[in-house]
């Protein structure tokens, strides 16, 4: 179980925290803890049923009412909204809830639904991207455990994984090698960039999580990809960035590199000629859509 702040509350839910202070004073939403040192915190159920009523009261619902409801009624509105609902930021909101729940069953149908209504590709960027930026953030200052983070981004890999199973593809395109660098673990971007290239028909060699240089240099050497494709969200850090920058420059003269990731984009760094920055997932769906184009 897990202790929150009020900010942490503010956070998750997007609900000031001055005004969360007048709902637990007022209706008794929450129940704040002591800590022996007497300080307020907040545990799991304090935050799920704050991300239900915050949920509810911004489609429409009282304050006042949405208090008087029994934790059941609250429940199956929530269930009744996300079903319904198109708006990004109840979907996300659902999938926050699902996460702090650890609830499996519940993230799988709320994420399904989401993707049949709005296809995998805009899921992924007007959902699942921003979810994650929202969890990362969380993880960072402490308001959610690793646990839960680790949890979510598997069941979104699975998502990926099948997603790119379903690409058969024709791969009479270019050839692109994707991979992170040694010691970068985060690989649902790359799995995302994996699938768009290969449902626009192209090949890829995929080296995945942290790829040693020298099994870089060596699959390189022999399958001649037109193109490389990295995120660098973790490692290398600080000035190692423009050490692996320069190096994939230096040692992969002869294709285009795409290098994305938190750690290149946060940095003011030398970027070689053959290499270009992505900022964002659909710039490499852009990109792709610049090659057919050009075939044209």
């Amino acid at each position: 179980m897990s202790n929150y702040s009020i900010k942490d509350l503010e956070q998750l839910s997007g609900i000031k925290a001055h005004t969360l202070r007048i709902w637990e004073q007022r209706y008794n939403l929450l129940s704040p803890k002591r800590t022996d040192t007497n300080i307020r915190f907040y545990d799991d159920a304090d935050l799920k049923r704050i991300l239900n009523v915050a949920m509810l009261n911004a489609n429409g619902l009282k304050i006042s009412k949405i208090a008087a409801m029994s934790a059941g009624d609250i429940s199956q509105e929530i269930i009744k909204l996300t079903d319904q609902s198109i708006d990004h930021n109840d979907q996300i909101q659902a999938l926050t809830i699902c996460m702090i729940e650890l609830d499996e069953v519940r993230f799988e149908k709320v994420l399904s639904t989401i993707i049949l209504k709005m296809g995998f590709e805009d899921t992924v960027l007007n959902i699942i991207y921003p979810f994650l930026s929202k969890i990362g953030i969380l993880w960072q200052t402490g308001a959610i455990s690793p646990a839960q983070e680790h949890f979510i981004s598997n069941l979104i890999r699975q998502k990926l994984i099948v997603a790119i199973d379903g690409q058969m593809g024709n791969n009479q395109g270019k050839t692109f090698m994707l991979f992170l660098p040694e010691g970068e673990l985060h690989e649902l971007s790359l799995l995302f960039s994996c699938y768009l290239i290969k449902k626009h028909g192209h090949k890829v060699i995929y080296l995945g999580q942290s790829t040693p240089n020298a099994d870089l240099i060596s699959v390189y050497k022999m399958q001649k990809p037109n193109y490389l494709l990295t995120v660098i969200t973790s490692s290398p850090a600080g000035d190692k960035v423009q050490e692996y920058v320069d190096m994939l420059g230096r040692e992969f003269t002869d294709s285009e590199i795409f290098v994305s990731g938190l750690q290149a984009l946060d940095q003011s760094i030398s970027i070689p000629s053959n290499i270009r920055l992505l900022t964002f997932a659909k710039e490499i769906k852009d990109e792709l859509i610049k090659m057919e184009k050009q075939k044209v």
